[in-house]
């Protein structure tokens, strides 16, 4: 198996346009086409992590963190970002890292962070925008179930829970084929009308190269007409953070306490508490604080996240519990996803979860 096919099957959960603007979700270093000898799981690529994957034969890291988020100018080894590249690559080690476009789906790192919480049908907490488009084509009646069905086969047509969705009106097409045309119907040189029907269908946007491969294989035209239109709607499975309810609400203390022993948190760093139970649950792994409005807009009784600063904290102005379970704790159950998803795919590659704690902060 090379690597490509590794990552390639991750972007189909995360796919890299999910990304946001600043980010460098990617394979970092390596050759995307190298056989690979096993893959080793982490949160973050350091030189341990690099070592211990040459000690169990992996020479393939999937991080959660890209090592490098800004630019390299040099490679002289002057810092632990230099240093960690220049050790991969002498060592012929990949490093691939899907990092916001992972927190972003419906599927993915606030999702597992509810799971582990215990909350219940949890949607995206701000869904992004400009991320759907829809395609109108045109299609001889005889055979729209045939395109119809192999458009829904790349993810088209999903809105919410609902997949299979289309609109279709009947109506007549016109065209005239000239000497170098073999016409499906009708004759080169004359007008020919045929009985169409006009299909409607929203998608992705990441599918569209897809999407039109699956439309010009199996449409019986010559030439498909079609058109693609960017939609300003949301994604409603695509975005930040997550929002849900508990079973059954907790009085705040013994929810503070419960969160601090399921994310295995060494403190709980809070606002005051409310006067009121917890039952609305938001989450963000991570640095959530850009967050709290849209929390509060939902009526979250508490917003579950990391990184927050002295003066964020008077934000939550007594109508909401900021709690801030630190970064590394946030995320961590990460590895456990990245494990999930790859073992659904590929039952029989040697995966190993990192047993380095690559948490940069210590508590006394």
């Amino acid at each position: 198996m090379k690597i490509k096919d590794i990552t390639r099957y991750i972007e189909t959960i995360a796919p890299p346009l999910y990304q946001e603007s600043y980010d460098n979700a990617s394979l970092i270093v390596g050759d995307p086409n190298w056989e690979c000898t096993g893959a080793l799981l982490t949160l973050d690529s350091l030189e341990a992590t690099i070592d211990e994957a040459l000690e169990k034969n992996c020479n393939l890291i999937i991080a959660h963190h890209p090592i490098v988020f800004r630019g390299l100018k040099q490679l002289n080894g002057r810092n632990y970002v230099e240093r960690i590249v220049i050790k991969a690559i002498k060592n012929d080690v990949a490093i691939y890292a899907a990092h916001t476009n992972l927190d972003n789906v419906h599927t993915g790192v606030n999702k597992k962070i509810c799971d582990k919480l215990g909350v219940k049908n949890p949607t995206i907490l701000a869904p992004k925008q400009h991320l759907l488009k829809k395609l109108y084509t045109f299609c001889p009646t005889n055979k729209v179930e045939e395109v119809r069905n192999a458009l829904f086969q790349t993810g088209a047509g999903t809105i919410g829970d609902y997949d299979q969705c289309s609109f279709n009106v009947a109506g007549t097409g016109t065209f005239r084929g000239n000497d170098d045309t073999d016409p499906y119907v009708g004759k080169k040189g004359e007008l020919h009308q045929e009985q169409e029907t006009k299909i409607e269908i929203i998608f992705p946007a990441h599918l569209e190269r897809t999407l039109i491969g699956q439309l010009q294989q199996h449409h019986p035209y010559e030439e498909v007409a079609f058109d693609i239109v960017a939609l300003d709607n949301i994604h409603p499975r695509i975005g930040s953070g997550m929002i849900g309810e508990l079973e059954k609400p907790m009085e705040a203390m013994d929810f503070l306490t419960f969160l601090k022993e399921t994310m295995q948190a060494k403190c709980v760093r809070h606002t005051n508490l409310i006067g009121r139970p917890i039952q609305k649950v938001a989450v963000c792994g991570g640095a959530g604080s850009f967050l709290l409005r849209n929390a509060m807009a939902q009526k979250a009784d508490v917003f579950v996240t990391a990184d927050y600063k002295y003066h964020e904290f008077f934000d939550a102005d007594n109508q909401i519990i900021i709690a801030d379970i630190g970064h590394y704790e946030s995320e961590q159950y990460t590895i456990e996803l990245f494990k999930e998803i790859l073992t659904e795919k590929f039952r029989n590659f040697a995966l190993f979860s990192t047993q380095i704690n690559t948490n940069p902060i210590n508590y006394l």
